[in-house]
């Protein structure tokens, strides 16, 4: 008879749940039983284990073994309880002292031979660790830098099974061949989901985006260049709507690099979020600049808000989280997609139901939509070169619903480049530099009104406090309340133009929203013409 015990972590969304791995040897006949609500990859361990601990050398026990996982009535999935199991089996045989085993976490998928596999989400496990009190953690080596982002705890990075029985017996650690620096590391095959990273437009590199875009490759347009610094200077979601080759695109790719770095906290929630997608870029544990993801209008609703068969996981509007989610072609989307983007949008959050439980993913994003005005791309104002009817443009135009839409603080008209300015000597805007040099200066002045509340940006301001403490100048919101008693604006519109006022008077470097503020919020709102100029610095 032996009993050893050892802990491991399970993740629900991005939290972790600290689970005990028991082991248990009796008198028997020669079986393994593994209970503790384990999906079909956790009742594979079983094989996992067993040939891990023989090729590494050790003996199994020809005993009848029981494994459980404690809290029984928390559902547990992946691979990544493999060495807990070996390490709890071999310290019920007394091969390791079971003494040594009970105050340590361990992470990670055994190979056959007894390799140690890095599996997702090791930083948010650890970081569960961490706050149910455990101070020692073993991961996969090349999962230990991703696990040292947490602070308070000791991480022990091992290549095999054999090198960490030998730490835990106080035995020689042996040699182990290490990967080489210049060829992909084989152990990181299948750890991203398949086709993770062309489903939700999630892009590679520092940064998730090009960094040789630049605003000044950006010819005219200076209503829209204004509307992406507003929009990256107080988190506002933005809808460019133009013709075909206007810019659209060109401005959404270069508003991450507008946005200013993450900092600590929320490098921590996004790198969560893509260790538990898989999608972290190789050689880069912390992700300290903002997400860019522009998914293909064919995705579907799981892919945009999180889900699929099995263990849920997110989708585009939390691999966004803290950045940049594009929506290329919008009317293309499928409209039960896109309605489901209504609730992440009010709330910074999306909770997915299943059988199995409920999980809750970030979802805190700058939705950039844009779309052509009609199915040919030529409708405007200003000429009649369209050849749809009337009931076509109808059409295309209402598979943008109003709800949607009224959660867009800042809509846009993109009109062509004409030939004077894409010729024209010396008419490049300003750099990206220069932009997101205000943008972080108006975010710090943002930063310092909100100093001891739980708010970061103008936009996630609840209307009830927006109204109550941060008023706009007397007399500056005339013309918007007008507009509401219209029905130009509705309750929540009202709130948005507010929001967007500050963020303009954030930019401007004044106190408190003026009439001026407000008139260019609401001419971004709505679109309307109200004789504003478009002047922050954006290149007028």
């Amino acid at each position: 008879m032996g009993f050893a015990r050892t802990c491991s972590v399970t993740l629900v969304g991005v939290e972790g749940v600290v689970v005990e791995v028991q082991a248990d040897l009796e008198p028997g006949v020669a079986a393994f039983t593994l209970v503790g609500l384990p999906d079909k990859s956790l009742t594979e361990s079983r094989d996992r284990v067993r040939a891990a601990v023989v090729n590494s050398g050790g003996e199994w026990p020809q005993k009848k073994l029981t494994v459980g996982l404690s809290p029984a009535s928390v559902p547990k999935a992946g691979s990544g309880f493999d060495i807990a199991v070996a390490c709890a089996v071999l310290g019920a045989s007394e091969r390791i002292d079971p003494r040594v085993l009970s105050d340590i976490v361990m992470i990670g998928e055994l190979g056959l031979d007894g390799r140690v596999r890095p599996v997702r989400g090791i930083l948010p496990a650890v970081l569960a660790a961490a706050d149910a009190g455990f101070e020692q953690v073993v991961v996969p080596e090349c999962a230990a830098a991703e696990a040292a982002l947490v602070p308070g705890v000791s991480v022990l990075g091992v290549r095999s099974l054999r090198q960490l029985v030998a730490v835990l017996t106080d035995e020689p650690v042996p040699d182990e061949e290490p990967q080489e620096p210049d060829r992909p590391d084989p152990l990181m095959a299948g750890l991203r989901d398949l086709g993770g990273g062309a489903a939700t437009g999630t892009r590679g590199g520092p940064g998730g985006y090009d960094q040789g875009h630049d605003l000044a490759d950006v010819v005219g347009q200076h209503t829209a260049r204004t509307a992406v610094e507003v929009a990256a200077a107080g988190g506002h979601h933005l809808f460019l709507e133009g013709p075909p080759g206007a810019g659209k695109t060109m401005l959404a790719e270069r508003m991450p690099s507008v946005l200013p770095p993450l900092d600590r906290e929320a490098s921590l929630e996004v790198t969560a979020v893509h260790s538990v997608a898989g999608l972290l870029p190789p050689g880069r544990p912390l992700i300290d600049t903002a997400p860019y993801c522009a998914p293909h209008h064919s995705a579907t609703m799981q892919a945009l808000v999180g889900g699929g068969p099995g263990t849920a996981r997110p989708g585009a509007v939390s691999l966004s989280h803290r950045g940049v989610l594009f929506l290329d072609e919008t009317p293309e989307f499928s409209s039960k997609a896109l309605d489901a983007l209504r609730q992440p949008l009010e709330a910074g959050h999306v909770v997915i139901a299943r059988s199995a439980g409920v999980v809750r993913f970030p979802a805190r994003f700058l939705m950039v939509l844009a779309a052509n005005p009609c199915p040919c791309g030529r409708f405007s104002r200003t000429d009649d070169r369209c050849e749809c009817p009337p009931s076509a443009i109808r059409r295309y135009q209402a598979r943008l619903s109003g709800p949607l839409l009224d959660r867009v603080d800042l809509r846009v008209e993109v009109d062509a480049v004409t030939r004077r300015e894409l010729s024209a000597v010396g008419a490049r805007g300003e750099t990206t530099t220069v932009v997101a040099d205000r943008v972080r200066s108006a975010r710090e002045r943002a930063a310092t009104r909100f100093h001891g509340t739980p708010w970061r940006l103008n936009s996630e301001i609840p209307g009830r406090e927006l109204r109550s403490r941060w008023q706009a100048a007397p007399g500056a919101m005339d013309d918007a309340e007008r507009s509401l008693e219209r029905g130009v604006l509705t309750a929540r519109g009202i709130d948005r133009v507010l929001r967007v006022a500050w963020t303009v008077a954030d930019l401007s470097g004044h106190d408190r929203p003026d009439a001026g503020d407000v008139a260019l919020a609401l001419q971004l709102r709505t679109g309307v013409p109200r004789g504003v100029l478009m002047a922050i610095g954006a290149g007028v």
